[in-house]
């Protein structure tokens, strides 16, 4: 015969209720002390848009005198379409060529970086990691060493004043090639092991597997490239010596000069560059924020 334990075959009593659990108040404080932190940092991120916009639509005396208002009175939309309308400076021309660069320069970005993170990745070479190291060693030297070569190069296939001069020489980036080596190493193999089954190669599983399920991932670099493309100012000043061939950063330069700053014009074409930037932020932040979470920093 097999010992039976006392009250097993007797009902459970159903567990006590207890009532609602009580809510630490180290924890409730923590949350408000975050939440207040956080609501401090949005408020403090946003004093430069609200200066931006508030002097945009002001006067020069309301900008630079000294009594302030938090809103001007007499708003001025006229200011909205005077960078239009200035006869010195073709500010529509900038801000089309400033989408041009922006757009092809994250393109062939996206396209060069990503080809080189995943042959890095996963093609088998004896001496990949002497290339990667060698792409390592880019990052730590400074832009102002390369810059006159980079010129002088430019200048000698005559791509000065054009787009490819602006857009060519800067096609590839150690730090991309370095986020996509470091997220291809995290990709699952059996998915492109799948693929390979199937009869495709590295270029088929790159374009057929990898690319369509890393889409998150390229929106973020696409974002991050085409802010560094838009906002470039010092090789479009120095390729684009035409007016015509001015990005929209070198437009608003030139509204500042020694003798005179027109203000109102300066915040108002601030105003107006910016605009496509946060729209592109709006729509693109939840795949930015998502694939930066997947760059798996390791290898």
């Amino acid at each position: 015969m097999t010992a039976t334990a006392p009250g097993a075959g007797k009902p459970q009593a159903p567990p006590k209720d207890r009532g609602p659990r009580r809510v630490r108040g180290g924890s409730v404080i923590g949350s408000a002390g975050l939440y207040a932190a956080t609501g401090v940092a949005a408020l403090l991120f946003l004093v430069p848009f609200y200066l931006i916009v508030r002097n945009a639509l002001s006067t020069d005396a309301q900008i630079t005198g000294e009594e302030w208002a938090f809103f001007p009175t007499d708003v001025q939309w006229a200011n909205v379409t005077e960078p239009f309308e200035d006869p010195t400076v073709d500010f529509a021309r900038s801000l089309w060529n400033s989408a041009v660069v922006g757009v092809l320069h994250t393109v062939g970005t996206l396209l060069v970086c990503s080809l080189a993170g995943y042959g890095l990745a996963r093609i088998p070479y004896r001496h990949a990691n002497k290339v990667f190291h060698a792409v390592l060693v880019t990052l730590m030297v400074p832009t102002a060493v390369t810059f006159v070569p980079s010129f002088v190069l430019v200048s000698s296939l005559g791509w000065v004043d054009s787009y490819r001069g602006l857009i060519v020489p800067g096609l590839f980036s150690g730090f991309t090639c370095f986020l996509f080596r470091q997220y291809f190493l995290g990709f699952p193999r059996e998915l492109e092991e799948a693929a390979r089954v199937d009869g495709l190669g590295y270029g088929g599983a790159y374009w057929r597997v990898v690319v369509p399920n890393s889409l998150n991932f390229f929106a973020a670099i696409a974002t991050i490239t085409f802010i560094g493309g838009w906002n470039s100012f010092l090789w479009p000043l120095v390729i684009g010596q035409d007016p015509s061939a001015w990005t929209v950063q070198v437009a608003l330069s030139s509204y500042m000069t020694n003798q005179t700053v027109n203000f109102h014009l300066v915040f108002m074409a601030t105003a107006i560059s910016i605009l496509p930037l946060v729209c592109v932020f709006l729509f693109l932040q939840r795949w930015l924020v998502q694939g930066v979470a997947q760059t798996g920093i390791k290898g």
